[in-house]
């Protein structure tokens, strides 16, 4: 199925660059300058990805971000920050905004790629009720252990669904990468999830199963 990716970012030779490199047949990427360009036009066509620089003029990438996040019928976009800004903190910030991904300059084209191919498998696999991956009913699966989620493994989940990977999870949490695969695992047992793909693939309803604000147990 043919995608369109939105970029948005004021370096015109790097939005360039990435546009002829992430370009294919079944994917068009366009790019736009400023942010409340892109604003106009994810009102008036469907995009299947957004991709966006964050220090901008007029309006930064945070609040564009925010922006989409707060609109009923762009909340779901999948979201990527390419950008300089590449401290902790910096990073913490996209994701508590509801980025899906955060890549900082440079960074390898592949890896953009691979980012960019992932998430448009999710979505893809989101909106389709039978699991490509392993051929099953996403709501069939037994969650019947949920009510027994500890506090920090609510946490742990929540990140883990919007695509952070293990030392992403342990920095913004405080944990060690060791400690993150262990929550990870026990996630999986509790779940009957088979697999990584799975657990971020949970439905809201199962989330909010998870996250009935009882949990004081670590």
């Amino acid at each position: 199925m043919y995608k369109q990716i939105l970029l948005v970012d004021d370096d015109i030779c790097l939005a360039y660059a990435i546009q002829s490199y992430v370009s294919s047949k079944d994917r068009q990427i366009f790019i736009v300058d400023d942010s409340n360009v892109a604003l106009q036009l994810l009102q008036l066509y469907a995009f299947d990805l957004v991709i966006s620089d964050i220090m901008m003029p007029n309006m930064n990438g945070y609040k564009f971000l925010s922006k989409l996040r707060l609109d009923n019928r762009l909340v779901n976009i999948p979201f990527i920050f390419l950008t300089a800004k590449g401290m902790t903190d910096d990073r913490i910030k996209g994701y508590n905004l509801g980025c899906n991904a955060y890549l900082t300059k440079p960074f390898h084209p592949s890896e953009l790629l691979s980012l960019i191919n992932n998430l448009l498998n999710n979505r893809m696999s989101l909106k389709d009720p039978i699991s490509s991956e392993n051929n099953i009913f996403i709501e069939d699966v037994n969650y019947t252990d949920l009510s027994d989620l500890t506090t920090r493994e609510v946490s742990v989940l929540k990140l883990l669904v919007k695509g952070m990977m293990n030392k992403e999870i342990a920095s913004i949490l405080n944990l060690s990468k060791r400690n993150v695969e262990k929550y990870v695992s026990r996630l999986l047992a509790k779940t009957k999830t088979r697999n990584r793909t799975e657990l971020a693939q949970l439905p809201l309803s199962v989330l909010l199963r998870a996250n009935d604000g009882t949990r004081t147990r670590e």
